[in-house]
């Protein structure tokens, strides 16, 4: 497992929701103990870009403008986190493929979920997807108006490996914020339930799903005694029971199951529909290569 105070890296672009992500990023940094990097980047090919009128300055001007967005966001994360150790840095180069870089090092990676280009553009979409399947650390998205560090941490589980990983992210991260842990396990699903749902005895498959989560919890309430622990079993579909507990929640984390080419079917049906609807920050966890 990698060192709680590896490096808290944040993904700036010059957008309000950058700059929402280095003041939330500030803050988990203090909480680790841990310094923050805040890095971007455009790219640049030497030669005159396409639509480009011609202008002799064009380098100078978005290299100027990218670091003016890189110190408003150390301003920013200074000002929500006194005390925090910054760096900052701006790199000729692709977002995305910094970022993966970047996380081979780093304890968390924090991106916006929307802004003016570069790093948040499209990240309701194809970049937070194919960046939370590639990265080597957990990845945050910070959502919503005004993310709050209020509230439970809610947390997907599904009994397999990648929830394993999802579960020891939130444990901590409930823990060092002195907050409750939302534990939720949604165990059916509607093409199941119109299939066979007269067949089955609905009562006595909530008990064995009950008894299931409390063993996946157990031996982290162990590790964690000081986490409260709330148990949310539910006949219904995972997402919307994630999203439904998100709703006051501070942060909410699912699992990401990882590498592959097709990175839209790699991360999940439902960390996807969770990485667009969730009103609050969402992590992104994958376990770790083996």
């Amino acid at each position: 497992m990698r060192e709680r105070n590896a490096p808290v890296v944040v993904g700036i672009d010059g957008s309000s929701s950058a700059l929402d992500a280095a003041r939330w990023a500030a803050r988990e940094a203090t909480r680790r103990g841990a310094p923050l990097h805040l890095i971007s980047a455009f790219g640049w090919s030497g030669t005159r870009h396409l639509g480009d009128p011609g202008l002799g300055n064009y380098h100078e001007t978005m290299l100027r403008t990218t670091w003016e967005a890189v110190s408003m966001a150390a301003k920013a994360a200074a000002e929500a986190a006194g005390g925090v150790e910054i760096s900052e840095l701006v790199n000729n180069g692709f977002p995305v493929p910094l970022l993966v870089t970047e996380s081979r090092q780093a304890g968390l990676i924090v991106i916006g979920d929307r802004g003016l280009g570069g790093f948040t553009s499209l990240l309701v979409g194809s970049v937070a997807v194919g960046l939370a399947a590639r990265a080597e650390c957990p990845v945050v998205v910070v959502r919503g108006e005004r993310p709050l560090d209020t509230g439970p941490v809610v947390v997907g589980i599904d009994g397999s490996p990648v929830s394993e990983a999802a579960l020891a992210f939130a444990f901590d991260a409930a823990d060092s914020r002195n907050v409750p842990l939302i534990a939720v396990h949604a165990w059916t699903d509607s093409v199941f339930d119109a299939a066979v749902a007269p067949l089955l005895d609905w009562d006595a498959i909530e008990t064995e799903e009950r008894r299931l989560l409390a063993e996946r919890l157990a031996g982290w309430s162990e590790k964690y005694p000081d986490v409260a622990v709330q148990r949310v079993v539910v006949r219904d579909r995972p997402a919307h029971a994630l999203i439904g507990q998100a709703a006051h929640a501070q942060l909410v984390v699912v699992g990401s199951h990882g590498r592959g080419s097709a990175a839209g079917l790699v991360l999940g049906s439902v960390s996807h529909a969770v990485l667009h609807h969730s009103p609050c920050p969402v992590a992104f966890v994958r376990p770790e290569p083996s």
